[in-house]
């Protein structure tokens, strides 16, 4: 039996990403479904414990593969950071510098960081990306992205400064019963039909609940939303009320309007996510620049 591999850790992250070998083989690694078993049979063999059970729904992680999986995707993690790290290094001659955004800080933050990036654009390549934040934080750990402006993940090695703090508002439909009050109470949410983040906004849905629980609100979420889009879009279907950041109010369409809450209010951080082992002067220079400036439109 061969020393564990690198192609071994890949193996079984997808595997348990995807919680199929059939899946994770066809999909993710291009490769046949007997092979993907005998390579993660090897690795369970290397590590000397049973890492994956097997059932009739699929294949789901043992208490040993939980602790596993956290440290072989950091390593793969890491590896690729590092190649990527070399290419960059090889191509001294064409240097981008890419910034990523939680899908709707856009308007808020991007010209912020051209500004703060004018007087380097005619040496290097600014390419913008949009996503939710725990897709940006793997970004940067993988270093496919050099900073991005999102909800901190504590899930990832990551360096963040906060540039905001944003207060949470109540958005609802133009004719709701609540849109005549100048601040809503935050009892007023239970009763309604309630939207707030989905495990993909887990920052929202942690400070939401904490919030409501803090207030002694007993107001269950009945829809889990992603992006802003989506929130507006359930207000506007369920003729309900959604607890969103203050950057919903650039992107309100007609028939949504908000209101801030009535009392101390919570609110949810804007931060600069970038990798500490990311040792690119631009994203030195572009932190020193971007950590002093205020938001364009945070009012």
């Amino acid at each position: 039996m061969g020393s564990l591999e690198l192609r071994h850790l890949r193996y079984f992250v997808a595997v348990a990403e995807t919680g199929s070998l059939t899946e994770a083989a066809a999909r993710r690694l291009h490769t046949s479904q007997p092979s993907l078993s005998r390579q993660i049979r090897d690795l369970e063999h290397q590590v000397g414990v049973d890492l994956l059970s097997r059932s009739v729904r699929g294949v789901e992680l043992t208490e040993a593969g939980r602790v596993f999986l956290a440290h072989a995707r950091a390593i793969v993690m890491q590896v690729e950071a590092s190649v990527e790290a070399a290419r960059r290094a090889a191509q001294p001659m064409r240097r981008t510098f890419t910034v990523g955004f939680l899908t709707g800080l856009e308007p808020t933050w991007l010209p912020q960081a051209m500004e703060a990036l004018q007087d380097r654009l005619p040496n290097i390549q600014v390419v913008v990306s949009s996503d939710y934040s725990p897709n940006l934080a793997d970004a940067l750990t993988r270093g496919r992205m050099d900073v991005a402006f999102m909800r901190a993940e504590p899930a990832y090695p990551l360096e963040y400064v906060v540039v905001e703090r944003e207060p949470l508002i109540v958005l609802m439909p133009r004719d709701h019963r609540l849109a005549t009050v100048d601040a809503v109470s935050p009892r007023e949410l239970i009763g309604e039909t309630f939207i707030g983040g989905s495990n993909k906004a887990g920052v929202l849905q942690a400070v939401t609940e904490d919030y409501l629980r803090r207030r002694g609100i007993d107001a269950a979420v009945d829809h889990g939303v992603d992006n802003m889009a989506m929130a507006m879009s359930l207000v506007a279907s369920t003729r309900g009320l959604a607890l969103m950041p203050a950057y919903a109010l650039g992107l309100l369409p007609q028939s949504v309007v908000s209101r801030p809450l009535e009392g101390p209010t919570p609110t949810i951080e804007v931060v600069m996510g970038y990798s500490r082992a990311n040792t690119s002067p631009v994203l030195k220079l572009f932190l020193r620049r971007l950590s002093a400036v205020e938001p364009s439109n945070s009012g």
